[in-house]
């Protein structure tokens, strides 16, 4: 009888949102799992749940920490975003070149999410992957900048995946637009919208994009050497995504309040997070979705959670349901 090895896969953001998402999903499968962070123990900490963790100390910024962690590995799954949402020409391009040539020397698939800062405000819907990507922001130009880089590693030999997808959501997800808009850990009685509500916003609850990324990994060997796909996700306006959230709490009348945009743009000059926020607050003005036709014909189906109840799982995992409700679900 023979004996199927199952891929072992180094995860870099792995305590990040989509990160914990796609590690988890990793894991019920049974793949072997490594993760390189600058604080290990601290990191396996937050994933106590899943077990095998091969946990390596280092930095995505140091080459030979990147190249060491990516030794034997099937795949390279970069889910590293500067932290704080600033410094991203100094950190994102010089980590991405570290796991480029980690994924180049141990001849790794390198997967790599993607989101929507390549695209000017006015692309608006079914943007596909052969839509133009002329950014008018400066971190949608170091994202054009860095699928550029991907796009040339693929033509000298290493594999890649990209997968394009919206805001997050879902349980897990961490400092994100969804965690502003309902306030986790408080029982929801407002809802804080940053966007016109009439707009559609491109959403990627965070189960069905791991489901995504694990089903395109488990399908490398049938992909080009460099595949690109977008994740259509839920494209809503805010109204349905208010009257969604209404429904699952079961506070029909919770006001929505606007997204007070003028403190941020107040201490931008001298706050960076601030200002880089400042600088992406056309994606709640403008509408812009994604067209997962090549996904679904490759995949066969995007994975796909209905609304109503990937938003009660997103509720309960932020606490922000009635203990009653919470106990019934337990």
């Amino acid at each position: 009888m023979t004996t199927t090895l199952q891929p072992t896969v180094l995860m870099l953001g792995a305590t990040g949102s989509l990160g914990k998402a796609i590690t988890r999903n990793l894991a019920e499968r049974g793949w072997s799992l490594r993760a390189l962070h600058r604080h290990p123990e601290s990191a396996a900490a937050q994933l106590v749940d899943v077990e095998g963790i091969d946990w390596r100390g280092g930095d995505v910024m140091n080459a030979a920490d990147t190249q060491a962690a990516g030794r034997g590995c099937d795949l390279i799954v970069h889910s590293v975003n500067p932290p704080g949402y600033r410094n991203w020409r100094e950190e994102a391009l010089p980590m991405l070149e570290n796991v480029i040539e980690a994924a180049r020397a141990s001849g790794a698939a390198l997967v790599f999410p993607a989101n929507v800062y390549n695209y000017a405000s006015d692309i608006g819907y079914g943007v596909t992957e052969q839509s133009p990507q002329h950014p008018t922001t400066r971190k949608g130009a170091i994202r054009v900048e860095m699928e550029q880089k991907l796009r040339a590693a693929a033509d000298s030999g290493v594999r890649v995946i990209v997968l394009r997808a919206g805001d997050f959501f879902g349980p897990g997800t961490g400092l994100a637009w969804f965690s502003v808009m309902v306030r986790p850990g408080q029982q929801l009685r407002r809802i804080l919208y940053p966007g016109a509500l009439q707009i559609d916003h491109t959403w990627a609850y965070l189960p069905d994009l791991a489901e995504a990324f694990a089903q395109l990994m488990l399908k490398r060997a049938d992909l080009p050497p460099y595949a690109d796909f977008h994740f259509a996700g839920h494209t809503l306006n805010g109204q349905v995504l208010v009257d969604t959230l209404r429904q699952v709490s079961g506070e029909a009348n919770a006001p929505v309040r606007p997204f007070a945009w003028w403190p941020l743009r107040l201490i931008a000059p001298f706050h960076a997070t601030s200002r880089e926020l400042c600088e992406m607050r056309y994606l709640w003005q403008r509408p812009l979705t994604l067209d997962n036709t090549r996904l679904v014909r490759f995949l066969g189906a995007e994975p796909h959670t209905p609304l109503r109840q990937a938003l009660e799982e997103t509720l309960v995992d932020f606490n922000c349901l009635p203990a009653s409700f919470r106990v019934q679900t337990a």
